[in-house]
């Protein structure tokens, strides 16, 4: 059973009486199993198990919602702005959508919606044919249902897919679908220019079917390519109900699912192969550590990128618990973001939502800049209930939490449509004081860990066990290991033990898509696979992923500090937007180039008294030494609350208005890899707080 027994330790050595090895802990697995789970129920090995389980077990109960779009309003704002010293004004058109309320489709719709999408897939010459090889289709597009649709379709038929952010640029797109060969690809109809730029340099690609409303220069231009066969998400459907039939070719549980690749921000993108056996594994992972804590009658908010794997593996988790799913926009979330109607979140009123650090600090940023401008009465009640509930959480008194809740944490509850009982963060560490401010006034932050490699899950934290910091408990599908990094002074023998992360399981990847090399990399003889992340065995015997190898930079003194920490403790700061911290040998201290958070920036240096002119245009401010050096004092006290020591505090920062990422704040400039990319765009500025 997966609920806590007592002070039950959160994992277990395989084989305690052996001697350990050198150089590495003892394996451990999940408290709550022996032997590792490959299916959540006998027979569902494969995603199409789990969508043809779902539909026959809840045939009627809500499955996918979305929302139609109903207008685009456009405004027009003016901005200020400092141009040669002087104040001037411009105009700017902005977008915004007004939406509908949810519309659903049953479980049962929704399986033989993708059987005659399958069944139009198979008529164009796809699916597991006697004797030929795998043809792929390449799902290149933003999260929504046609996506998971197309997902399952393939996987009715036997065909894997490989997927492609819909942020991918050229090269990337080009390598996703000449690798694997690809044989139809299904985009966005607002993509379909990336296809058309493309399609030339891809001599497998034959078939090209989207949705929404793209321009019909843009189709007449794919529909001239010789040999390319263009037709809508709609037009397949016809195709497949035209044979009167469904085909269906199910899966076998060694058969590839899909081919995952990386955004390819550092080059060529990997190609991460997935099996039906590895992702039903993970699934089973899912249900067997919380099944008591999740219910058909929850409602989940999905919004993150379906090209991820956390993605796909929590909402098919998701169905096979039957629970339904309600899709969302970064750009719609919240009611600021449309007109004439709700944002997703307060239409919807969730009850768990996963999500990635950059959306939790923005939301508890969200929540300080309203606490910051309410009046005084209301800011001392904030702070008094905020102080209360952690007093009794910490001494376990359950009265008062549901006091604070009830009386001052309610309006802010009711911003995330005030039915939350739990968030899922991935992707990468959240800061302490983030995770502990957010649990407090909103709602329970439950971390975890996991790549795609691993099925986007190694450990994920039980509520029973709940603790700030640590990734979580080792899922039930996964065992794990630590093996030793001398130079960093990780090691085995610590404690608590601490090293490099090794995993091996059921839902363990199946290597990289044509590249043996990698593999040979990544993969030890007898299975384990290399992380390249650091990790602590806790005294609860749950998992903490404290680095990354290759975010850990040796400083002038010998000393070695590891980036991404730092980037999670002093992103929690309000005034920081975001942020990548920077270090070499050549160095004592770090540097860190820091986007001001606004409106959260000005408020700052209004309250420091550092902007006399009353200057509006954080562009100029930005430049202003004595703002800089308020900054880097302000982050760094943020770094000592935190315990970090004086060689992990900041030497100097780089302070810039404008922010670097293109996925909407979504993946931070450090999760993408990017540091020499800002390095070098700031290259003067950079020099400077290095002391160069």
């Amino acid at each position: 059973m997966a609920p806590r027994k007592g002070n039950e330790l959160g994992s277990w050595e395989v084989d305690p009486k052996s001697p350990q090895p050198k150089g590495e802990t003892r394996a451990r697995r999940s408290y709550c199993v022996k032997e590792l789970v490959t299916q959540p129920l006998p027979g569902i090995d494969t995603t199409y198990d789990v969508v043809q389980y779902a539909a026959t077990t809840y045939p009627n109960r809500r499955a996918f919602g979305t929302r139609p779009v109903l207008d685009i309003v456009k405004e027009t704002k003016t901005i200020a702005k400092m141009v040669g010293g002087q104040e001037t004004t411009q105009e700017k058109e902005w977008s915004f959508f007004k939406l509908g309320a949810y519309e659903w489709i049953t479980y049962k719709e929704f399986a033989e919606w993708t059987g005659w999408l399958a069944t139009g897939l198979w008529e164009l010459g796809l699916g597991r044919r006697e004797g030929a090889e795998d043809q792929f289709v390449n799902i290149f597009g933003a999260t929504n249902v046609n996506w998971q649709a197309v997902a399952q379709a393939c996987s009715s038929i036997s065909t894997p897919f490989c997927t492609a952010y819909d942020t991918l640029g050229p090269s990337g797109l080009t390598y996703a679908i000449n690798q694997p060969s690809v044989r139809a690809i299904f985009a966005n109809g607002d993509l379909l220019p990336m296809v058309v730029k493309i399609i030339d340099d891809c001599p497998s690609l034959k078939i090209v079917i989207y949705d929404g409303e793209p321009s019909e220069d843009i189709l007449a231009e794919l529909r001239a390519k010789d040999g390319v066969k263009v037709l809508s998400l709609k037009e397949l459907e016809a195709l497949g109900k035209s044979k009167g039939a469904i085909k269906a070719v199910p899966p076998k549980r060694s058969d590839v699912c899909c081919v995952m690749y990386t955004s390819g921000s550092t080059g060529t993108p990997k190609g991460v192969t997935l099996s039906h056996g590895n992702l039903t594994a993970s699934v089973a992972a899912v249900s067997t550590l919380l099944h008591e804590v999740l219910d058909h009658k929850d409602l989940y908010l999905a919004f993150l990128p379906l090209a991820h794997i956390l993605e796909i593996v929590v909402e098919n988790s998701w169905i096979f618990v039957g629970m339904p799913i309600g899709y969302g926009k970064i750009k719609t979330l919240t009611d600021a973001n449309v007109r004439g109607c709700k944002g997703d979140i307060a239409e919807l009123k969730p009850t768990i939502m996963c999500g990635v650090p950059a959306v939790w600090e923005a939301i508890r940023k969200g929540v300080t800049t309203k606490v910051a401008a309410a009046p005084f009465a209301t800011r001392t009640a904030f702070a008094a209930a905020y102080s209360s509930k952690l007093f009794a959480r910490k001494w376990g008194i359950p009265i008062i939490p549901a006091l604070a809740d009830a009386i001052v944490f309610k309006k802010v509850k009711a911003q995330t449509g005030g039915r939350l009982r739990f968030v899922l963060n991935g992707g990468a560490k959240l800061s302490d004081a983030s995770q502990e401010f957010l649990t407090n006034s909103l709602v329970t932050v439950l971390n975890g860990y996991g790549l795609t490699e691993t099925v986007g899950m190694t450990a994920v934290m039980h509520p029973d066990f709940y603790s700030t910091g640590p990734a979580g408990n080792l899922v039930p599908s996964m065992e794990v290991k630590l093996v030793d990094i001398p130079d960093a002074g990780y090691l085995s023998t610590n404690n608590p033990p601490t090293g490099e992360i090794y995993c091996r399981g059921p839902s363990l990847f199946q290597g990289y898509f044509k590249q043996p090399d990698l593999d040979a990399e990544a993969l030890t003889p007898d299975g384990w696979f290399k992380t390249g992340d650091v990790g602590q065995f806790n005294k609860d015997g749950t998992l903490s992923v404290i680095d990354r190898i290759k975010n850990l930079v040796k400083l002038a003194g010998g000393e070695y500090v590891a980036l991404e920490k730092l980037e999670s403790v002093y992103k929690s700061n309000p005034i920081v937007g975001n942020m990548a911290v920077m270090a070499n040998s050549e160095v004592r201290q770090p540097i860190a180039v820091v986007v001001a958070h606004d409106p959260n920036f000005h408020t700052f240096v209004a309250t420091k008294n550092l902007n006399p002119t009353n200057q509006k245009d954080v562009h100029e401010l930005v430049k202003d030494p004595k703002i800089r050096n308020a900054v880097l004092a302000e982050i760094n006290g943020t770094g000592r609350k935190a315990g970090l020591n004086q060689m992990e505090l900041l030497q100097g920062v780089v302070l810039v208005a404008d922010e670097w990422t293109p996925e909407s704040g979504l993946v931070t400039a450090a999760q993408k890899l990017q540091r020499k990319a800002i390095e070098k765009r700031y290259e003067a500025d950079v020099k400077k707080a290095y002391g160069v």
